[in-house]
């Protein structure tokens, strides 16, 4: 008699581990002026409880008037047209609920995702904190075309971000 003795491996399955930074940068629809000094920091907080959960860890959030950074490690089991399309929905809702602005608030379409390598997150984190004193040597338009070719981006003029002058002065 023969007796058949299966034997089962246990198999462990290998985690995943990630440290990717990204940098999202987008701005106020037809680039308004919109966002004022006086209520910047609740909307930086609200924007960075969005980001948290859904598991991504904020490491500087900064902007102007008229455009805003956000740097973030991130979390792969998102993809980041769903990320951003989430920022910027909660955000524009969370500005109307709170009447922060008497005009329409709308984000622009578009925005720029860069990514870093981890040796980079300080320097990065120091640009971010630094935007206010940036631009006023740098118009927003030359920095985001800069951080496109620097990261060697292609682009169609007709599909960037909407630019103009900066005429308006940071609120």
């Amino acid at each position: 008699m023969f007796i058949n003795i299966i034997i089962y491996k246990q198999y462990k399955m290998a985690d995943t581990y990630t440290n990717i930074s990204i940098q999202f940068v987008f701005a106020v629809k037809n680039r308004s002026s919109l966002i004022e000094k006086s209520w910047r920091e609740p909307l930086y907080q609200y924007i960075t409880g969005t980001i948290q959960n859904y598991g991504h860890k904020l490491l500087r959030i900064n902007g102007m008037s008229d455009h805003m950074q956000i740097f973030i490690a991130y979390n792969v089991n998102q993809l980041i047209p769903e990320l951003i399309r989430e920022i910027k929905t909660a955000s524009n809702k969370y500005i109307r609920d709170n009447k922060f602005t008497r005009y329409k608030f709308e984000w622009q379409s578009g925005y720029g995702a860069f990514s870093y390598n981890f040796t980079d997150r300080e320097n990065v984190i120091n640009y971010i904190i630094n935007q206010q004193l940036h631009h006023q040597k740098k118009t927003f338009r030359d920095e985001y075309m800069e951080m496109l070719r620097e990261f060697e981006i292609e682009f169609k003029a007709p599909y960037l971000l909407d630019f103009f002058e900066d005429s308006f002065s940071d609120i």
